[in-house]
């Protein structure tokens, strides 16, 4: 069975629901309403061609206001369009800063990233400057033990030194290293 027909509500060609009747009354009151208004515009234009062609002074004035409005029609026109250009450049100067700004925290990381990089370079190079120092002193230790024990050898042997130029250097020369450190 049909809704309607469990509600009680019998169809046919001849009965409507009022919800029914009641759209097309309201859709019949728009047409008519709409009808009436291009009938309207027809009736005005007619009558204002009418008054045009009698070349009268009303009518040289409606023909003025007409260009009159034919005119600001235009310049609305034209200041819409520079509108739309305006708001164009607008979007594209939009899209330019945010690219500009994509570009600079991509360049900001960069440099961060090269400035983690050159501190770790600096640390590494630190470190091997403090390896390289502290090698150097060690070295420079063992020299001055071996410069004391050959001292030590040449005085303990007790041959005269002084009298040997060579050993005379030697000694000489061991003294200077050993007082320079």
């Amino acid at each position: 069975p049909d809704e309607t027909e469990a509600h009680g509500v019998q169809r046919g060609p001849s009965c409507c629901t009022t919800e029914d009747v009641q759209s097309d009354i309201e859709q019949t009151e728009v047409s008519f309403q709409n009808k009436m208004l291009a009938l309207q515009r027809i009736q005005l234009m007619a009558a204002l061609r009418n008054k045009v062609n009698q070349d009268d002074k009303e009518s040289r004035l409606i023909l003025e206001t007409v260009k009159h409005i034919m005119l600001l029609s235009r310049t609305i026109i034209k200041y819409k369009q520079q509108a739309r250009e305006k708001e164009e450049q607008l979007t594209d100067i939009k899209r330019k800063r945010l690219s500009l700004k994509k570009e600079e925290g991509q360049k900001l990381q960069q440099i961060q990233t090269m400035k983690k990089k050159q501190k770790k370079e600096e640390g590494n190079t630190n470190l091997t400057e403090a390896k390289m120092l502290s090698n150097l002193e060690k070295e420079r230790e063992m020299t001055t033990v071996i410069q004391n024990v050959f001292q030590n050898i040449i005085i303990g042997s007790r041959v005269n030194w002084a009298e040997d130029p060579s050993l005379k250097e030697i000694v000489l020369q061991l003294e200077k290293n050993v007082q320079v450190q």
